[in-house]
Parts: structure tokens; C-alpha cells; sequence
């Protein structure tokens, strides 16, 4: 799981500079495994639409995620 929430904010967010550090998208992991929709695979389409499906419902994530999205551009 942790893989693929890694993927998906490597995906949303390919052109920030920088190394994504995994322990910091581990607050999105919880609301990506609920909110995301993994049943087409985790493509590339998949991904983004993930990472935006986090930003738009980003009053049902906590505040430590929040944080990470913003740290991403996705907020």
C-alpha cells in the first residue's frame, strides 16, 4: 500500500523538484485506501485521478494529510 500512494503522489506531482520522502505521504494512506478507486488498476490516469480525488475531499482527511498535499500542490 505504501508503493502505491507513493506512486500516486510521485504521479500528481511530477514536476515538483525534490525526492518524495515515503514516511511523509504516510498520513495519506489511510484516506487514499478509502476514498481512491484502485479496481481499473493503478495506472497513470488512476494515480492523478487519486490525487485529486484527496484534494477534493480534503475535509474528510485529517490535518497531517492535509499538510502533505498542500507540501505537493495538490491544496
Amino acid at each position: 500500500m505504501r508503493s502505491v500512494v507513493a506512486i500516486l503522489f510521485l504521479a500528481v506531482s511530477a514536476g515538483a523538484a525534490g525526492a518524495i520522502d515515503l514516511n511523509e505521504l504516510a498520513p495519506c494512506r489511510p484516506a487514499a485506501a478509502k476514498l481512491c478507486d484502485r479496481s481499473a488498476g493503478m495506472n497513470w490516469s488512476n494515480m492523478v485521478r487519486c490525487g485529486a480525488t484527496l484534494a477534493a475531499n480534503s475535509h474528510r482527511v485529517g490535518e497531517t494529510c492535509r499538510e502533505v498535499l498542500k507540501r505537493y500542490g495538490q491544496l
